[in-house]
């Protein structure tokens, strides 16, 4: 358990970045390893299970997509991929830091880790895939499951002054902070607890 007594609470892709770092980490890795195209149709039906016919969990379906992870050289792509896309680092996050700011995303872990230390963010928590596998150790880090994973590393006596989020998928955490944001773009919003 750490003992900060406030911090503020970002969720990262649409949020701090711009844009969803996953999706561009699949796409710079496409055009540097063809071969994951092979994944495709694996990964088309796991799409139509899970976001068509609602059966099984994110985290499964995201399980089948990082199968692609097998076709690449994971350390050195992960490296090299922030080189270029650290400037999607957004100007009012580059602004506001502060060195106890907390990220929880339900990206990769592997592929946060850089651009959280070169921002010298020392806090974050998401979800945890093998980089070489695609396999996840606990849960797709999203939801009620941020909320679980901050305590495990906070105690509960930490006050969250502020959240931001690009999406009310984040409500579960919106409601244990004194003030919370919705990002859109470079613009914050109050957080409207009616929406989902």
């Amino acid at each position: 358990m750490y003992d900060e007594t406030n911090v503020n609470v970002y969720d990262f892709d649409d949020t701090i970045y711009n844009g969803d770092s996953t999706a561009d980490f699949i796409i710079y890795s496409l055009k540097k390893h063809p071969k994951i195209f092979v994944t495709f149709p694996e990964t088309f039906k796991a799409f139509i299970k899970f976001y068509v016919l609602k059966k099984g969990s994110k985290t499964q379906f995201k399980e089948v997509l990082y199968r692609l992870l097998k076709y690449c050289d994971t350390e050195k792509d992960v490296h090299e991929f922030w080189e270029t896309h650290m400037k999607n680092i957004k100007k009012w996050y580059l602004d506001s830091k502060k060195e106890n700011d907390v990220i929880i995303s339900a990206s990769p872990e592997f592929l946060l880790k850089i651009p959280c230390e070169n921002l010298g963010i020392k806090y974050l928590m998401a979800s945890r895939v093998d980089p070489h596998t695609g396999l996840y150790d606990g849960e797709n880090c999203h939801g009620e499951e941020k909320v679980r994973r901050f305590y495990e590393k906070f105690s509960e006596n930490i006050q969250v002054d502020n959240f931001f989020s690009d999406s009310y998928s984040d409500t579960p955490l919106a409601k244990i902070a004194s003030k919370s944001y919705i990002v859109k773009g470079n613009k914050l919003r109050d957080w409207d607890f009616g929406k989902k």
